[in-house]
């Protein structure tokens, strides 16, 4: 950073010399209606830091380093109090995630935002080595297809729970595993860069999806080249109570909740079949990770087999 404080754009100074061809990776993002129910119960802090995991997830797929973020907050309203809430929340996700915060903008609409209404989104920049982009195309048939856990919902099937909360308010403080209802859905969203960082350029991931909206299939086929498919054994998943919880009460069925969430699977890599070992010890220091399928021949991109056990 080298602008100051109050100035009419933010300065990054670009200066990489171990990177011999460097590409920009760029993304914007917005925690979407989990936000509503952030500032209706107190996450206010939280919510960003949801935001910005989710961000910063969705381009290490590519193989990014974060670099810098630029934040908007939209309300009708600018509370003091909850707008230092807000910046305070993202800028020390930014901190956890590597990066740094180097400006946005606060806008305040009353006319077209009601008093008390805060829309959050941020965009990203990345840099990863051109020869090291990760976009799934050295994916090849024999890989293994390895589940890094999610810690819950994420950012994604809260107009479903919304719902289903609206049909049954006693639910907010039934406990799952000693939280509330709320508490459980409102974990923010799980950081993996991290925790994937030091396999980067070491020839161990051979592609890599960010498990959001969609779920698997939705967001895995983005990354399998045509001609081959993965295998997916639903039995290996080790679902969460939340998601147990989430399909007997409101009586969805296994299609919906494998589409609308994660299921306890929040990122996926797909790696060298014997190199899978190492790849898993690594992470399991971060997160708990386990193989769930492997890569065919296929004409399907995703294949499932067996089904989920919600027992």
């Amino acid at each position: 950073m080298l602008n100051r404080l109050g100035a009419f754009a933010s300065l990054y100074e670009i200066s990489f010399p171990e990177i011999k061809d460097p590409v920009l990776v760029l993304k914007s993002e917005e925690p979407g209606s989990k936000q509503k129910l952030a500032m209706e119960y107190g996450y206010t802090e939280s919510i960003c830091h949801d935001m910005i995991n989710h961000l910063v997830n969705d381009i290490v797929v590519m193989g990014a380093r974060p670099l810098a973020v630029l934040d908007t907050i939209v309300c009708g309203n600018a509370e003091k109090d909850t707008i230092k809430a807000l910046v305070k929340g993202i800028s020390e996700a930014c901190r956890e995630n590597e990066c740094s915060l180097v400006g946005g903008e606060t806008s305040i609409q009353p006319l077209v935002v009601a008093s008390g209404v805060y829309v959050l989104t941020s965009s990203i920049v990345g840099i990863v080595e051109k020869s090291k982009v990760m976009d799934g195309s050295s994916i090849e048939e024999g890989d293994a297809v390895l589940a890094i856990s999610s810690n819950g919902l994420h950012t994604n099937g809260y107009s479903l729970v919304r719902l289903l909360m609206d049909k049954m308010p006693q639910i907010k403080l039934d406990k799952i595993d000693g939280l509330t209802f709320i508490e459980q859905i409102m974990k923010p969203h799980t950081p993996y860069y991290k925790a994937i960082k030091e396999l980067f350029g070491r020839d161990f991931i051979h592609g890599m999806a960010h498990i959001t909206g969609g779920g698997i299939e939705g967001n895995l086929c983005r990354v399998i080249p045509d001609g081959l498919s993965a295998r997916i054994d639903l039995s290996e998943i080790r679902v969460l109570d939340i998601f147990k919880y989430i399909r007997r009460s409101g009586n969805v069925s296994d299609e919906e909740m494998l589409r609308t969430f994660n299921c306890g699977v929040g990122f996926i890599l797909v790696v060298p079949w014997e190199k899978k070992d190492i790849v898993i010890k690594h992470i399991n220091q971060f997160y708990d990770c386990y193989k769930i399928g492997k890569i065919e021949k296929g004409d399907h991109k995703i294949a499932f087999e067996q089904r989920m056990n919600w027992l």
